[in-house]
């Protein structure tokens, strides 16, 4: 009996869970990932940023002094004053209301190029990575289309399709979903080895719905990091093409656009060039920031890079 309980007493004791214990009492980072962008200051100040350049271009009709097209010749290259807060261009025109209007071009495009290359983008690189048959051929053509720079790419395609918008959308959309494709590919690739994946095959569940449950779903947080980089990206070159020229109605201001009227007369009026080129800073910063910030939300080992010893 001694010995019995000797030996009882030399077996490793297993600490009892609480009553009422659950699984889901387990922090998941994914569904924990919008608290942590709440503690970090670097997050608050990119929603915070992007969240004020948003809604000043929303409410540019409300918030506009001055219709953006009007050409007022009497009041030409006006410096900043009570009347015109950034003052007028060349033509007379209010440079804060341009402005204003201006987000809303590129901030349209800078959405509309994230959506469509995160659906077109996934679409491929998911299908490339669980089906090797059509790897080959998916992945050596979102080669081709990287091997060309994403600007000379851009230009040829709005030079072919005429100038406005929706060229401008297309044509980003063609440089940045080879990114998402092959960042998909190779998240799938990875996770499709998966024990849990592997058995869902095994039981017979379609490939449709194996992809989306457990593919897709777990494949998000890179994707999820890399469309707020994609948005700055194409924000940036929706200005670099307007600069350029190639843009759509020459009458609708963008920031691009009315960078490359100021370049011009910067050493004589200043105000025109500089607060565009202000608020593409200012969104692009509030874009990384952002990202640094889901970047570092979704890193399992963030919690030990800031130093609290829990990786959460």
């Amino acid at each position: 009996m001694t010995a019995g309980r000797a030996g009882a007493s030399d077996q490793p004791q297993l600490r009892s869970r609480p009553r009422g214990w659950r699984a889901e009492h387990v922090p998941d980072r994914r569904r924990a990932w919008p608290e942590l962008l709440l503690h970090s200051p670097t997050a608050l100040l990119g929603l915070a940023l992007l969240g004020a350049l948003l809604l000043a271009a929303l409410l540019a009709p409300l918030i506009a002094p001055d219709d953006p097209t009007l050409i007022d010749p009497p009041q030409r290259l006006l410096a900043p004053s009570r009347d015109h807060w950034f003052g007028t261009d060349d033509l007379g025109r209010d440079v804060f209301s341009r402005v204003l209007y201006g987000g809303r071009v590129s901030l349209l495009v800078g959405a509309s190029v994230t959506v469509l290359c995160a659906g077109l983008g996934s679409l491929l690189g998911v299908v490339a990575g669980y089906y090797r048959k059509l790897d080959g051929l998916l992945m050596r053509l979102m080669d081709g289309l990287l091997a060309f720079p994403s600007i000379l790419l851009a230009i040829a395609v709005v030079t072919s399709l005429g100038a406005n918008t929706t060229s401008i959308i297309i044509a980003l959309v063609l440089g940045y979903t080879p990114v998402v494709a092959r960042l998909m590919r190779g998240a799938t690739l990875a996770i499709q080895g998966l024990p849990y994946v592997e058995g869902a095959r095994a039981i017979g569940l379609p490939d449709t719905l194996l992809l989306w449950r457990y593919v897709l779903r777990n494949a998000l947080s890179p994707l999820i990091v890399q469309c707020a980089f994609i948005a700055a990206y194409a924000i940036l070159a929706e200005a670099s093409l307007a600069f350029l020229g190639a843009s759509g109605d020459p009458n609708q201001p963008s920031w691009g656009q009315m960078l490359r009227d100021g370049q011009r007369l910067i050493a004589r009026a200043w105000w025109i060039a500089v607060p565009p080129g202000v608020a593409l800073f200012l969104v692009v910063l509030a874009l990384n920031l952002t990202g640094d910030a889901l970047r570092d939300a979704f890193d399992p080992r963030s919690g030990e890079r800031r130093g609290d010893g829990v990786v959460r």
